[in-house]
């Protein structure tokens, strides 16, 4: 496996918990235990697999390993934070891409919505990942899952009253709402189901009632928020669910605190379910090795690598035959919007509008 090498504070921050690593390495040996995914082409008509990823090596190269191992085919990545899109643009059919993986369903639409990924036909994707989360043209299929939660304090005594995302913007909660900025991708996705649930009336009035109750200014990532909770700057906060876990389940004292120091509520548990997001991938349009690119997707999608999205990043698995990983069973069953994701991604501009006009 080749990975583009990143910045060296990049690359601590990529870094596995130690006891992270060890699940990830037993995992690792359930996969590689499996039978093969189904005839493989002989050892010298297999190419090697270029991947473009937004997501970090640290949480590719556990699969990577497994399927080299399964199949013997080589893998190369190209990893950036952004700007792959573009890169794709301008490198046209020259392109060495075979596969793109990303976070956001917002970032999967940009790709699709640029011709830049080429329709798939697969019974093994449309087996294992629903129809609501993957591309009604196939160009994308979503891989794993990520739950839009609310974080509340431990002190916090009246949490009960709220059962619905909706519920953050009743005065009740005026100056105890910590979030990082509204335009971020996870927030602004959000906001996207808001509209889709409500109309663009409604989601305009619950994030301006939201904007009036946090307890500071928009700022820091999901972690910090944990943090702010936990030293008392606020009652509240959003987060994506796997943040608590990896804070839970890591080796850092303090941040376990921090994760110590909330429960997690999964909102509108009673009507269209908790809001949810996606990591997925597709086939880019110039791949040289499009049967190659399928047949790793394929792979992701199989039941027992699902596991290892639990594994590594505590997210959901997408096939509804993957069971979610021991660390989530903490926060219990709960209902997902099955909005079709595609919609996130199409109101995420009417999203946008909104944010911009609140200011979160």
């Amino acid at each position: 496996m080749t990975i583009q090498p990143l910045p060296t504070p990049a690359r601590r921050r990529g870094r596995l918990f130690p006891r992270a690593r060890r699940a990830v390495q037993l995992a690792l040996l359930a996969v590689l235990g499996l039978a093969p995914l189904g005839p493989a082409p002989a050892a010298q008509e297999l190419k090697p697999l270029d991947i473009y990823s937004h997501r970090q090596p640290f949480l590719i190269a556990p699969f990577v390993e497994a399927y080299r191992k399964e199949t013997g085919v080589e893998v190369n990545i190209v990893y950036a934070s952004r700007g792959l899109a573009q890169r794709l643009i301008a490198e046209g059919d020259r392109s060495k891409a075979d596969l793109v993986l990303t976070v956001d369903i917002g970032r999967l639409a940009v790709y699709a919505d640029q011709d830049l990924l080429a329709p798939v036909d697969s019974d093994i994707l449309r087996r294992n990942i629903p129809a609501h989360l993957r591309d009604p043209d196939n160009r994308w299929f979503s891989l794993s899952k990520r739950a839009r939660v609310v974080a509340v304090s431990k002190r916090l005594d009246d949490a009960d009253a709220i059962r619905r995302i909706e519920d953050l913007a009743d005065p009740r909660w005026k100056g105890r709402i910590c979030s990082r900025p509204g335009s971020h991708v996870y927030n602004r996705a959000l906001l996207a189901s808001i509209v889709a649930a409500d109309g663009e009336a409604a989601a305009t009035a619950w994030a301006r009632g939201l904007v009036d109750n946090l307890a500071r200014r928009p700022q820091g990532n999901d972690r910090a928020q944990l943090k702010a909770i936990f030293q008392g700057e606020c009652d509240i906060a959003i987060i994506n669910h796997y943040y608590w876990a990896k804070l839970t389940h890591g080796d850092n004292p303090a941040q376990r605190q921090w994760a110590d120091a909330v429960r997690i509520l999964f909102t509108n548990q009673r009507d269209r379910g908790n809001h949810i997001n996606i990591s997925g991938g597709g086939v880019a349009k110039h791949a040289d090795n499009k049967e190659g690119a399928v047949r790793f997707l394929e792979f992701l999608s199989r039941p027992e690598a699902q596991k290892l999205y639990g594994t590594v990043n505590f997210e959901y698995p997408v096939n509804p035959d993957a069971e979610p990983a021991e660390e989530l069973r903490a926060l219990g069953d709960f209902k997902e919007d099955a909005l079709p994701i595609t919609r996130i991604a199409e109101l995420a501009p009417a999203a946008q509008r909104i944010i911009d006009q609140v200011g979160w």
